[in-house]
């Protein structure tokens, strides 16, 4: 099979042998991905020397060609969307394997390319609500904020809240069309992501009960630790290049959570399942009109010269949505 991978210096094409699924691994044959900003933070990690490039790719949507002996969610024929697991061979290639147990039923009023747009994504989003910040139903008068959220995982995240729960959204955006996105997406007010204690004052705007940070911490801890209300909770999801000063979240009993979208994967936990759950349930929100995609730009088709052009436009840090590789 064809595969694109990361050598240390160049993303090159090259051939691997197609594996045999066992256990409770799917053989999908790929027909779309999703580059994120995760994919350079890995390849950044890749030194040169390595024995095989490696692939690279989190977000993909295909077809099952084949089943593992202990498959019991998933068919040959079944067309599904998921975004692997960071400890295995990633999605820029022509067939992956991956355990059922982290894919889910490819939304039926979507295109392979609409819906590789929004596994990662979702997933962060819905456990990083619902799982990390534990919200529920009868928080739907409390207040959300997210910083950085005209991204793909805000995108989500600002749909989710309002339609599941009804929370109110402050969502953070620098430009223009951020912000038009994000108010387009659900959000109740849009302010710059700069001196946020002095945007909540500004604007008269009510404390908020959860923060879901999509930036780099640092830029905002003190900002977070400032206008959230007291007994609130705030979920990061970007590591921190220098030690945080968690002291500062005490007088206000604060909680701090983290949230990565692999960790049931990596570590094969109990509830693995879920991830799962969350795709079709997501699935099911799409083909009810009540999850709108987020893609916004298609490049096609999967190889070499478009994985380092979705590269080039990710690393400018100026995307809104989804940016999708098409065959």
């Amino acid at each position: 099979m064809q595969a694109i991978g990361y050598n240390g210096k160049e993303l090159v094409n090259f051939e691997k042998d197609l594996p045999a699924p066992s256990k409770r691994d799917l053989l999908v044959e790929i027909k779309a991905i999703s580059v994120n900003p995760i994919d350079i933070k890995v390849k950044k990690t890749i030194e040169a020397g390595v024995k095989e490039p490696v692939v690279l790719g989190f977000d993909a949507c295909g077809v099952v060609v084949d089943v593992g002996n202990d498959v019991s969610i998933f068919n040959v024929g079944d067309e599904v969307f998921y975004s692997g697991d960071l400890s295995r061979d990633g999605s820029n290639t022509t067939h992956q394997l991956v355990d059922e147990r982290i894919v889910g039923i490819k939304p039926a009023s979507m295109t392979y390319s609409e819906a590789t747009a929004l596994p990662l994504t979702s997933v962060t989003a819905w456990e990083s609500l619902f799982h990390r910040l534990n919200i529920t139903a009868k928080d739907k008068d409390k207040t959300l904020l997210l910083i950085g959220a005209a991204g793909g995982v805000g995108s989500i995240a600002i749909q989710l809240a309002k339609k599941i729960v009804g929370l109110k959204i402050i969502a953070t955006a620098s430009r223009s069309q951020s912000k038009e996105w994000c108010m387009k997406m659900g959000a109740d007010i849009v302010i710059p992501h700069e001196n946020l204690a002095f945007q909540f004052k500004d604007n008269k705007l009510k404390s908020p009960n959860y923060i879901l940070c999509m930036g780099n911490p640092e830029d905002y801890f003190e900002d977070m630790a400032d206008v959230i209300s007291p007994q609130g909770s705030i979920c990061l999801l970007a590591n921190s290049s220098r030690h945080l000063d968690i002291n500062i979240l005490k007088p206000k009993s604060l909680t701090l959570v983290w949230e990565m979208m692999s960790t049931r994967a990596i570590f094969q936990t109990l509830d693995m399942i879920k991830q799962h759950e969350i795709l079709n349930e997501l699935s099911s929100m799409v083909d009810e009109g009540k999850i709108i995609g987020t893609a916004t730009k298609t490049l096609s088709p999967i190889n070499v010269e478009n994985i380092k052009k979705a590269h080039s436009l990710i690393e400018k840090g100026d995307m809104i949505g989804k940016l999708v590789i098409s065959n």
